[in-house]
């Protein structure tokens, strides 16, 4: 786990949302640029998705894990609109005053910031960990029928002992498991206790695809090999149609990356950032 205490902030969103975000100033010595990281989660998931990895990840500038609308410690608006998260990204960079920075982001969280890239040309680099497209028929229908029914259990400890990774994952150690699932629980109004997101914003329809031409920057997508979302062809073809695009395929992962593989991630988004560091400076 990562040695940095991580800061809290709050930041105000359209529709009078308050967004958690957790701020990290990098530990010891770091090279490369002090633009800003800002970490994005996966549906279902939480700005503490990414503790374990905060202190291995590259550059001098801050590090930011922003927590979505109807997620983790955010906010839980009633009404639920399509584009939302994307809306939080971009109230978050207007809020941080920057637009200058290196997006990193899981499954629905890449999605975000593939659009948000294509849309804002001063994105530095984006990191797309397990972007799904091309997967295994029903796979994603799945694994979002099985977050919508967000059980509930009698205590704390029950929900951490039972709290599982969807899709599943074979790979990832139980020690990094304990630690996601403690800060993946909420107590609810009944007393039980229960994760925290609200399903309901499973249902609604996606943002268009942005075009991957629109996306300047240069992109690293990363999938898990034995990942069921996103398949070997669709991540082949769509790094050939982005103007500066690599592929990066971590072995012994499934769609869960950054917590089956987070050695092998970490290598492959340093060894990115190394590269668009030394094209900006020559």
């Amino acid at each position: 786990m990562t040695q940095t205490p991580p800061r809290t902030l709050a930041i105000p969103a359209p529709g009078d949302v308050r967004l958690h975000c957790l701020e990290w100033s990098p530990a010891g010595s770091h090279e490369g640029d002090d633009a800003p990281i800002v970490l994005l989660h996966g549906g279902g998931a939480n700005a503490h998705w990414w503790d374990h990895l905060i202190d291995g990840l590259p550059g001098s500038g801050l590090r930011y894990a922003l927590d979505f609308r109807g997620h983790g410690d955010s906010d839980f608006p009633e009404q639920r609109e399509v584009g939302a998260f994307n809306l939080d990204l971009e109230a978050m960079l207007a809020w941080l005053g920057r637009e200058d920075v290196h997006l990193i982001g899981h499954s629905l969280g890449a999605a975000v910031a593939f659009d948000h890239a294509s849309h804002f040309l001063s994105t530095r680099s984006a990191v797309l960990i397990d972007l799904a497209r091309g997967g295994e028929r029903g796979s994603g229908r799945r694994a979002r029928l099985a977050l919508a029914l967000r059980r509930t259990y009698a205590s704390r400890d029950e929900a951490i002992d039972r709290f599982r990774f969807l899709p599943e994952s074979s790979h990832a150690e139980d020690d990094l498991r304990r630690a996601i699932a403690t800060h993946s629980v909420r107590e609810e109004p009944d007393g039980r206790f229960g994760y925290k997101f609200d399903p309901a914003w499973f249902g609604l329809p996606a943002r268009p695809r942005p075009d991957p031409k629109d996306v300047a920057c240069p992109v690293l997508l990363v999938r898990g090999e034995e990942s069921r979302l996103l398949s070997d062809e669709a991540a082949r073809e769509l790094v050939a149609a982005l103007p500066d695009g690599e592929l990066a395929v971590v072995p012994d992962a499934g769609h869960h990356v950054a917590v089956d593989r987070p050695d092998v991630l970490l290598e492959r988004v340093c060894a990115f950032a190394a590269r668009v560091h030394a094209r900006a400076k020559a």
